[in-house]
Protein backbone atom coordinates (compact mmCIF):
# COMPACT_ATOMS: atom_id res chain seq x y z
CA UNK A 1 0.00 0.00 0.00
CA UNK A 2 1.34 3.47 -0.89
CA UNK A 3 2.83 5.34 2.04
CA UNK A 4 3.39 2.20 4.18
CA UNK A 5 6.82 1.14 5.35
CA UNK A 6 7.99 -2.48 4.88
CA UNK A 7 8.64 -4.81 7.85
CA UNK A 8 11.65 -4.13 10.06
CA UNK A 9 13.96 -7.15 10.13
CA UNK A 10 16.92 -5.73 12.08
CA UNK A 11 17.71 -2.70 14.19
CA UNK A 12 20.62 -0.47 15.12
CA UNK A 13 20.68 2.54 17.43
CA UNK A 14 21.59 6.15 16.81
CA UNK A 15 22.65 8.72 19.37
CA UNK A 16 19.77 9.44 21.71
CA UNK A 17 18.34 5.94 21.52
CA UNK A 18 16.29 6.34 18.35
CA UNK A 19 15.89 3.22 16.27
CA UNK A 20 17.42 3.00 12.80
CA UNK A 21 16.74 -0.06 10.66
CA UNK A 22 17.48 -1.09 7.10
CA UNK A 23 14.28 -1.20 5.07
CA UNK A 24 13.15 -4.82 4.91
CA UNK A 25 11.88 -4.54 1.35
CA UNK A 26 13.77 -1.99 -0.77
CA UNK A 27 11.56 0.37 -2.72
CA UNK A 28 13.73 -0.32 -5.71
CA UNK A 29 16.51 -2.78 -6.44
CA UNK A 30 20.01 -1.73 -5.30
CA UNK A 31 18.56 1.13 -3.24
CA UNK A 32 18.05 -0.17 0.33
CA UNK A 33 17.06 2.53 2.75
CA UNK A 34 17.72 3.15 6.41
CA UNK A 35 14.99 4.18 8.80
CA UNK A 36 14.38 6.17 11.94
CA UNK A 37 11.40 7.15 14.03
CA UNK A 38 11.24 10.20 16.25
CA UNK A 39 8.46 11.60 18.41
CA UNK A 40 8.19 15.41 18.38
CA UNK A 41 7.75 17.13 21.75
CA UNK A 42 4.58 18.87 20.55
CA UNK A 43 2.38 19.55 17.53
CA UNK A 44 4.22 19.40 14.23
CA UNK A 45 3.10 20.46 10.75
CA UNK A 46 5.53 19.17 8.11
CA UNK A 47 4.37 21.68 5.53
CA UNK A 48 4.97 24.66 7.82
CA UNK A 49 8.29 23.36 9.13
CA UNK A 50 9.87 22.22 5.87
CA UNK A 51 8.05 24.52 3.44
CA UNK A 52 10.75 27.25 3.55
CA UNK A 53 13.23 24.75 2.10
CA UNK A 54 11.24 24.42 -1.10
CA UNK A 55 12.26 26.74 -3.94
CA UNK A 56 9.12 26.76 -6.03
CA UNK A 57 6.59 24.06 -6.97
CA UNK A 58 9.02 22.32 -9.35
CA UNK A 59 12.09 22.35 -7.09
CA UNK A 60 14.09 19.24 -8.12
CA UNK A 61 15.36 18.80 -4.55
CA UNK A 62 11.95 18.81 -2.82
CA UNK A 63 8.73 16.85 -3.28
CA UNK A 64 5.51 16.21 -1.41
CA UNK A 65 3.49 13.11 -2.24
CA UNK A 66 -0.22 12.34 -1.86
CA UNK A 67 0.40 10.19 1.22
CA UNK A 68 1.61 13.29 3.09
CA UNK A 69 5.32 12.48 2.84
CA UNK A 70 7.97 15.12 2.27
CA UNK A 71 11.03 14.13 0.23
CA UNK A 72 14.31 16.05 0.23
CA UNK A 73 17.49 15.47 -1.77
CA UNK A 74 20.54 16.98 -0.08
CA UNK A 75 24.29 17.11 -0.40
CA UNK A 76 25.48 16.30 3.12
CA UNK A 77 28.99 16.29 4.61
CA UNK A 78 29.09 12.54 3.91
CA UNK A 79 27.71 12.70 0.38
CA UNK A 80 24.40 12.91 -1.45
CA UNK A 81 21.32 11.59 0.27
CA UNK A 82 17.55 11.40 -0.05
CA UNK A 83 15.25 11.72 2.95
CA UNK A 84 11.57 10.83 3.15
CA UNK A 85 9.61 12.02 6.20
CA UNK A 86 5.99 11.35 7.10
CA UNK A 87 3.91 11.84 10.24
CA UNK A 88 1.98 8.81 11.45
CA UNK A 89 -0.02 9.15 14.66
CA UNK A 90 2.16 11.97 15.94
CA UNK A 91 5.40 10.11 15.20
CA UNK A 92 7.85 11.18 12.49
CA UNK A 93 8.84 8.19 10.37
CA UNK A 94 11.84 8.68 8.11
CA UNK A 95 13.70 6.70 5.48
CA UNK A 96 16.96 7.74 3.86
CA UNK A 97 19.12 6.53 1.00
CA UNK A 98 22.60 7.17 -0.31
CA UNK A 99 25.98 7.99 1.29
CA UNK A 100 24.35 10.83 3.24
CA UNK A 101 21.54 8.67 4.65
CA UNK A 102 22.88 8.24 8.17
CA UNK A 103 23.77 11.93 8.46
CA UNK A 104 20.25 12.90 7.37
CA UNK A 105 18.72 10.58 9.96
CA UNK A 106 21.00 11.90 12.70
CA UNK A 107 19.85 15.42 11.83
CA UNK A 108 16.14 14.53 11.67
CA UNK A 109 15.08 16.06 15.03
CA UNK A 110 16.87 19.34 14.24
CA UNK A 111 15.36 19.38 10.75
CA UNK A 112 11.93 19.08 12.37
CA UNK A 113 12.57 21.84 14.90
CA UNK A 114 13.61 20.10 18.11
CA UNK A 115 16.01 22.96 18.92
CA UNK A 116 13.31 25.54 18.36
CA UNK A 117 11.33 26.81 21.33
CA UNK A 118 7.89 28.10 20.26
CA UNK A 119 6.98 28.66 23.92
CA UNK A 120 9.59 31.43 24.09
CA UNK A 121 7.43 33.51 21.79
CA UNK A 122 4.93 35.92 23.34
CA UNK A 123 2.51 37.55 20.89
CA UNK A 124 2.07 41.28 21.40
CA UNK A 125 -0.48 41.96 18.69
CA UNK A 126 -3.89 40.43 18.09
CA UNK A 127 -3.08 39.44 14.49
CA UNK A 128 0.15 37.70 15.55
CA UNK A 129 -1.58 35.91 18.42
CA UNK A 130 -4.32 34.65 16.10
CA UNK A 131 -1.78 33.44 13.54
CA UNK A 132 0.09 31.55 16.25
CA UNK A 133 -3.06 29.89 17.62
CA UNK A 134 -4.06 28.75 14.15
CA UNK A 135 -0.65 27.16 13.48
CA UNK A 136 0.41 25.22 16.58
CA UNK A 137 2.57 22.94 14.40
CA UNK A 138 4.96 25.70 13.33
CA UNK A 139 8.57 25.08 14.29
CA UNK A 140 11.71 26.58 12.78
CA UNK A 141 13.78 24.04 10.88
CA UNK A 142 17.55 23.73 11.19
CA UNK A 143 19.16 21.94 8.24
CA UNK A 144 22.77 22.15 9.38
CA UNK A 145 23.71 22.92 5.75
CA UNK A 146 24.74 26.32 4.42
CA UNK A 147 25.38 26.00 0.71
CA UNK A 148 22.02 24.42 -0.14
CA UNK A 149 20.29 27.56 1.19
CA UNK A 150 22.95 30.04 0.13
CA UNK A 151 22.99 29.32 -3.61
CA UNK A 152 19.22 29.62 -4.19
CA UNK A 153 19.17 32.72 -1.98
CA UNK A 154 21.82 34.34 -4.17
CA UNK A 155 19.75 33.41 -7.23
CA UNK A 156 16.82 35.29 -5.66
CA UNK A 157 18.73 38.56 -5.42
CA UNK A 158 17.06 41.41 -7.35
CA UNK A 159 14.82 39.23 -9.52
CA UNK A 160 11.28 37.89 -9.32
CA UNK A 161 10.81 34.68 -7.41
CA UNK A 162 9.64 32.96 -10.58
CA UNK A 163 12.90 33.87 -12.32
CA UNK A 164 14.95 32.63 -9.38
CA UNK A 165 13.00 29.38 -9.10
CA UNK A 166 13.46 28.76 -12.83
CA UNK A 167 17.22 29.33 -12.60
CA UNK A 168 17.54 26.98 -9.62
CA UNK A 169 15.48 24.31 -11.36
CA UNK A 170 17.42 24.47 -14.62
CA UNK A 171 20.85 24.51 -13.01
CA UNK A 172 20.13 21.66 -10.61
CA UNK A 173 18.59 19.54 -13.37
CA UNK A 174 21.46 20.24 -15.73
CA UNK A 175 24.40 19.88 -13.35
CA UNK A 176 23.09 17.99 -10.31
CA UNK A 177 22.93 14.23 -9.92
CA UNK A 178 19.99 11.86 -9.51
CA UNK A 179 18.79 11.59 -5.94
CA UNK A 180 19.70 8.24 -4.36
CA UNK A 181 16.99 5.68 -3.77
CA UNK A 182 13.41 5.61 -5.06
CA UNK A 183 12.93 9.39 -5.06
CA UNK A 184 9.85 10.49 -7.00
CA UNK A 185 9.63 12.83 -9.95
CA UNK A 186 13.23 12.90 -11.20
CA UNK A 187 14.54 14.44 -8.02
CA UNK A 188 18.10 15.73 -8.13
CA UNK A 189 20.82 16.50 -5.59
CA UNK A 190 22.28 19.95 -6.12
CA UNK A 191 25.75 20.10 -7.71
CA UNK A 192 28.91 19.77 -5.63
CA UNK A 193 30.93 22.97 -5.09
CA UNK A 194 33.48 22.01 -7.75
CA UNK A 195 30.69 21.39 -10.26
CA UNK A 196 29.19 24.82 -9.59
CA UNK A 197 32.64 26.31 -10.15
CA UNK A 198 32.95 24.65 -13.57
CA UNK A 199 29.59 25.75 -15.00
CA UNK A 200 30.33 27.64 -18.24
CA UNK A 201 29.27 31.26 -18.51
CA UNK A 202 26.77 30.54 -21.27
CA UNK A 203 24.93 28.03 -19.06
CA UNK A 204 24.41 30.72 -16.43
CA UNK A 205 22.99 33.01 -19.10
CA UNK A 206 20.75 30.27 -20.50
CA UNK A 207 19.33 29.87 -17.01
CA UNK A 208 18.66 33.60 -16.72
CA UNK A 209 21.43 34.31 -14.20
CA UNK A 210 23.33 37.57 -14.69
CA UNK A 211 27.08 37.88 -14.26
CA UNK A 212 26.84 39.47 -10.81
CA UNK A 213 24.85 36.64 -9.22
CA UNK A 214 26.89 33.99 -11.03
CA UNK A 215 30.12 35.59 -9.81
CA UNK A 216 28.81 35.67 -6.23
CA UNK A 217 28.02 31.95 -6.39
CA UNK A 218 31.46 31.20 -7.83
CA UNK A 219 33.14 33.13 -5.02
CA UNK A 220 31.03 31.30 -2.44
CA UNK A 221 31.73 27.78 -3.70
CA UNK A 222 35.47 28.46 -3.70
CA UNK A 223 35.27 28.82 0.08
CA UNK A 224 32.45 26.29 0.55
CA UNK A 225 34.20 24.41 3.36
CA UNK A 226 34.67 27.60 5.37
CA UNK A 227 31.06 28.59 4.86
CA UNK A 228 29.76 25.18 5.91
CA UNK A 229 31.76 25.51 9.14
CA UNK A 230 29.46 28.41 9.99
CA UNK A 231 26.81 25.88 11.08
CA UNK A 232 28.79 25.52 14.31
CA UNK A 233 28.57 29.25 15.01
CA UNK A 234 25.87 31.41 16.52
CA UNK A 235 23.61 32.88 13.80
CA UNK A 236 25.06 36.39 14.08
CA UNK A 237 28.61 35.10 13.68
CA UNK A 238 27.53 32.87 10.81
CA UNK A 239 25.98 35.86 9.03
CA UNK A 240 29.18 37.82 9.49
CA UNK A 241 31.20 35.01 7.94
CA UNK A 242 28.84 34.76 4.97
CA UNK A 243 28.95 38.51 4.40
CA UNK A 244 32.73 38.41 4.00
CA UNK A 245 32.05 37.00 0.52
CA UNK A 246 31.52 39.93 -1.90
CA UNK A 247 27.94 39.92 -3.18
CA UNK A 248 26.48 38.45 0.02
CA UNK A 249 24.75 41.04 2.18
CA UNK A 250 22.31 41.11 5.11
CA UNK A 251 19.30 39.96 3.05
CA UNK A 252 21.04 36.85 1.77
CA UNK A 253 22.78 35.93 5.03
CA UNK A 254 19.50 36.21 6.97
CA UNK A 255 17.69 34.01 4.45
CA UNK A 256 20.42 31.40 4.89
CA UNK A 257 20.67 31.26 8.69
CA UNK A 258 16.89 31.14 9.01
CA UNK A 259 17.16 27.72 7.36
CA UNK A 260 20.64 26.46 8.23
CA UNK A 261 20.49 27.52 11.90
CA UNK A 262 16.78 27.83 12.63
CA UNK A 263 17.57 31.43 13.61
CA UNK A 264 14.45 32.76 15.33
CA UNK A 265 15.73 36.34 15.42
CA UNK A 266 17.26 36.70 11.93
CA UNK A 267 15.22 39.46 10.30
CA UNK A 268 15.23 39.73 6.51
CA UNK A 269 16.20 43.34 5.84
CA UNK A 270 16.53 44.76 2.35
CA UNK A 271 13.39 43.03 1.08
CA UNK A 272 11.15 44.93 -1.31
CA UNK A 273 7.83 43.96 0.27
CA UNK A 274 8.39 42.63 3.82
CA UNK A 275 8.63 46.05 5.56
CA UNK A 276 5.32 47.13 4.03
CA UNK A 277 3.65 43.85 5.01
CA UNK A 278 4.91 44.04 8.61
CA UNK A 279 4.16 47.77 8.82
CA UNK A 280 0.62 47.30 7.52
CA UNK A 281 -0.08 44.33 9.82
CA UNK A 282 1.22 45.91 13.02
CA UNK A 283 0.61 49.63 12.47
CA UNK A 284 -1.45 50.12 9.32
CA UNK A 285 1.63 51.60 7.60
CA UNK A 286 1.90 50.23 4.08
CA UNK A 287 4.90 52.48 3.33
CA UNK A 288 7.10 51.24 6.16
CA UNK A 289 10.80 50.86 5.42
CA UNK A 290 13.39 48.64 7.12
CA UNK A 291 13.88 51.04 10.04
CA UNK A 292 10.14 51.16 10.74
CA UNK A 293 9.86 47.37 10.41
CA UNK A 294 12.72 46.81 12.87
CA UNK A 295 11.15 49.26 15.30
CA UNK A 296 7.80 47.46 15.12
CA UNK A 297 9.51 44.08 15.63
CA UNK A 298 11.62 45.28 18.55
CA UNK A 299 9.14 43.92 21.16
CA UNK A 300 9.87 40.49 19.67
CA UNK A 301 13.65 40.72 20.15
CA UNK A 302 15.05 37.22 20.05
CA UNK A 303 12.03 36.02 18.06
CA UNK A 304 11.73 38.60 15.28
CA UNK A 305 11.96 36.11 12.43
CA UNK A 306 9.18 34.03 13.96
CA UNK A 307 7.03 37.14 14.34
CA UNK A 308 7.58 38.09 10.69
CA UNK A 309 6.85 34.53 9.61
CA UNK A 310 3.55 34.52 11.51
CA UNK A 311 2.61 37.85 9.95
CA UNK A 312 3.25 36.42 6.49
CA UNK A 313 1.25 33.29 7.34
CA UNK A 314 -1.63 35.43 8.58
CA UNK A 315 -2.28 36.59 5.03
CA UNK A 316 -2.37 40.24 6.08
CA UNK A 317 -0.94 42.48 3.37
CA UNK A 318 -1.54 46.01 2.12
CA UNK A 319 -3.97 46.26 -0.82
CA UNK A 320 -2.19 46.36 -4.14
CA UNK A 321 -2.27 49.68 -5.91
CA UNK A 322 -1.28 48.20 -9.26
CA UNK A 323 -0.07 44.90 -10.68
CA UNK A 324 3.49 44.20 -9.66
CA UNK A 325 6.21 41.61 -9.85
CA UNK A 326 7.35 40.05 -6.60
CA UNK A 327 11.07 40.65 -6.16
CA UNK A 328 13.13 38.48 -3.90
CA UNK A 329 15.07 41.40 -2.40
CA UNK A 330 16.79 44.68 -3.10
CA UNK A 331 20.09 43.84 -1.47
CA UNK A 332 22.38 46.84 -1.30
CA UNK A 333 26.07 46.02 -1.40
Amino acid sequence: MAGRFPPRPTTTTLRGGDVVVPAGVPRQAAAPGRRRTWTPPGPLNLGLVLGPLRRGPADPTFRTTPDGSVWRASRTPTGPGTLRVALRGGVAEAEAWGPGAEWLLEQLPELLGVLDDPDAFEPRHRLVALAQRRRPGLRLTRTGLVLESLIPSILEQKVTTDEAYRAWRLLVRRFGEPAPGPAPGRMQVMPAPRTWALIPSWEWHKSGVDDKRASTILRAVRVAARLEQATGMEPEAAQARLEVVPGIGPWTSAEVVQRSHGAADAVTVGDLHLPGIVGYALAGDRNADDSVMLSLLEPYAGQRHRAARLILLSGSAPPRRAPRMRLGNIERL
